[in-house]
């Protein structure tokens, strides 16, 4: 997180940030004094002790750490320089100094100079290089098993024992790699045809299975991190189940979460087709059937599906630089980045498509195959969007192959997309910063390749912002768990299973009853809130915000959703049993078994009082018997699951 966040150096952070007089390269003389300042120490961010041994980073790996990590003081690349007994580097624009003595009785100790050390006229001493570690490594290695817990909190849909022991053994890239090799788990589609649903005559105007399918792959599919992604893809590239028409919804769902699925490491532009392409999506944003032009009738291509997928599956609203923020006008005015010129122009690519449904074909798999162009219904007329022009008479396929290639190549979906992806996935308020290196990683994958999605999440799980200790302490970083996911991370957790074998969780969408939130059951295409969601009359709205997720939150689903996570957690539920056989081994211990609750659901995040709290809790609760044993594990993980700490993941 930026320096000034961190409670320790907030003092110093006006200062700091004054425009320093003077340049020049040569290291000052004033550097061979050295003036400890211990309330300084943290200015880097020094952590925490680790519970491993640690690496100490070499004083070009600090420097260049800290390059990546607080550019508003040290912007630039600069070169290693050497004025014995120090190494150091110089940063002009701003003219702040960082160095580390290599030789003598201070050897390894990090030293500043200029505006960033509070204009001290002598170095300032901030640490030695063994306390930076867990920093400069930090998007190397997890420390500790909570810090391994936190990036499967952001990374998979709930951490487990055996993935924090993977994390701590593999380290981060390792890990990922596996996880992008790792086969995609069994599909929605094959779980429903298990259960026959594909030949019984009852589905095909039905919703039995819709939200089985789904349930059961979040809960269950060993590729955690690709489903965590493909939820993350189903809120962007939204399809909801009362927006689709036809028979099979089921199918057509579980198709639609199969592809989001398949395509959740590969390509962007490909994703983008196959989604052009779905049924699903073809019903519920009016592509499937959609028609050109006729004079005689007065019917125009529907543009429905034209202009959402400018604005909410690749460009946004309005033009954005590489870091996401909006570029302004002479006016200061934000530049809109199309025109509904534009959308009526693009609808005519659309037009001629629809399901493949030959005539008396039963069952549901037209559901998975891409719909097919009638070219007859195609719109022979020319195209003008985006600097691009579709000729008059140009075939559906390569005119839709021109479209989607022009908004692939545009330049605002790395940053806008990306944007997004870090919201989902780790905090609702990223950097420009951050954003910017997550689409410079959408822009080039480092092998030359554009919109490698791949690339894209390891860019998000492992940018300094967010591996980075400060963001434990810094209060705009984080973002409110989904209800959703919260019932996703329990189960994973804690190895729930489905007494039916049906996953009959069905709807949770009521708010008073239940989550609040139901995968695949948005209630509009601008999913179940919005990306710059600010609550009114909040501090977040004054520190100028967002909250995409309160969106959902209220009187009613606050207590809705704590009242049907009661039951739950309790093991009450008709279908859901969680195995809390290692909670259960530890209930006589109330804080061994709050330690645990507590790695496993906020990565050891509990303030001291919340804590404190909690354990008293389930210290009121006898432990000499199994209904108290089970009584204090419940307890302990419904209070978790209620705190603020867990609420929000940091």
């Amino acid at each position: 997180m930026a320096l000034g966040t961190s409670p320790i150096v907030g003092a110093l952070t006006a200062a700091a940030l004054l425009s320093a007089c003077g340049g020049g390269g040569r290291l000052p003389a004033a550097f061979s004094r050295t003036a400890e300042a211990p309330t300084r120490r943290q200015i880097l961010g020094v952590a925490a002790a680790s519970d491993a041994p640690l690496r100490v980073p070499t004083a070009t790996e600090l420097m260049d750490w800290a390059e990546r990590a607080h550019p508003q003081f040290f912007p630039t690349t600069e070169p290693d320089q050497r004025s014995a007994p120090y190494v150091y580097r110089h940063y002009p624009g701003p003219d702040n100094y960082l160095g580390v003595s290599e030789t003598g009785a201070d050897a390894g100790t990090v030293y500043l100079l200029g505006p960033v050390s509070g204009h001290s006229t002598v170095p300032v001493a901030v640490g030695r290089l063994a306390d930076y570690a867990t920093q400069v490594f930090a998007t190397q290695t997890a420390f500790s098993d909570a810090q391994a817990a936190r990036f499967l909190a952001q990374a998979t849909l709930g951490p487990t024992d055996a993935a924090i022991a993977d994390v701590r053994r593999l380290g981060y890239t390792a890990w990922l790699a596996q996880e992008f090799a790792r086969p995609v788990s069994p599909g929605n589609w094959d779980w429903l045809v298990g259960k026959g649903l594909d030949t019984n005559p009852d589905a095909r105007n039905s919703a039995i299975g819709v939200d089985g399918q789904v349930w059961q792959r979040l809960i269950t599919a060993p590729d955690s991190l690709r489903q965590r992604v493909t939820a993350a893809l189903a809120e962007i590239f939204v399809v909801g189940f009362d927006g689709i028409s036809g028979p099979y919804k089921q199918f057509k769902l579980a198709a639609w979460w199969d592809l989001l699925a398949s395509h959740a490491f590969g390509s962007y532009r490909r994703l983008l087709e196959a989604v052009t392409l779905n049924a699903a999506m073809g019903s519920y944003l009016n592509t499937a059937g959609n028609q050109k032009e006729n004079a005689g009738t007065g019917r125009l291509p529907d543009e429905n599906y034209a202009r959402e997928v400018m604005q909410l599956f690749s460009i946004g609203l309005v033009v954005l630089e590489p870091d996401g923020t909006p570029r302004l006008d002479g006016s200061g005015r934000p530049i809109e980045t199309y025109t509904q010129d534009m959308v009526t122009q693009l609808a005519r690519v659309f037009t001629g498509w629809n399901v493949d449904l030959p005539r008396g074909e039963a069952g549901p798999a037209f559901a998975r195959r891409p719909m097919v162009l009638n070219a007859a219904l195609h719109s022979p007329l020319a195209a003008s969007f985006l600097g691009t022009t579709v000729p008059a008479n140009t075939p559906g396929a390569t005119a839709l192959a021109m479209a989607l290639d022009t908004l692939a190549a545009h330049p605002n979906v790395g940053p806008f997309i990306g944007r997004q992806l870090i919201q989902r996935l780790v905090t609702s308020n990223p950097s420009p910063a951050y954003v910017r290196r997550v689409a410079a990683a959408f822009a080039d994958n480092g092998a030359g390749v554009r919109g490698d999605l791949s690339a894209v999440v390891r860019a998000v799980l492992l940018d300094e912002e967010a591996r980075s200790d400060l963001g434990l302490v810094a209060p705009a970083f984080g973002k409110l768990r989904e209800p959703m996911l919260r019932l996703v991370h329990w189960a994973r957790s804690f190895k729930a299973t489905s007494k039916g074998g049906d996953w009959a969780i069905g709807n949770t969408s009521d708010a008073a009853t239940r989550l609040g939130q139901s995968p695949l059951r948005s209630p509009s295409v601008f999913n179940y809130f919005r990306p710059g969601y600010v609550p009114a009359g909040t501090e977040i709205a004054e520190s100028g915000l967002v909250a995409p997720e309160f969106q959902l939150a209220n009187e009613s689903s606050v207590a809705g959703s704590l009242n049907y996570l009661r039951n739950v957690v309790g093991n009450s539920h008709a279908d859901l049993q969680a195995d809390y056989a290692a909670e259960l081994a530890l209930a006589g211990d109330a804080a061994a078994l709050l330690a645990r609750v507590e790695l496993l659901l906020c990565a050891d995040q509990l303030q001291a009082s919340t804590r404190s709290l909690i354990q008293g809790a389930i210290e009121s609760l006898s432990a000499g018997t199994a209904a108290g044993r089970a009584g204090r594990v419940h307890t302990a993980v419904l209070l978790v699951m209620a705190s603020p700490e867990y609420q929000v993941q940091k």
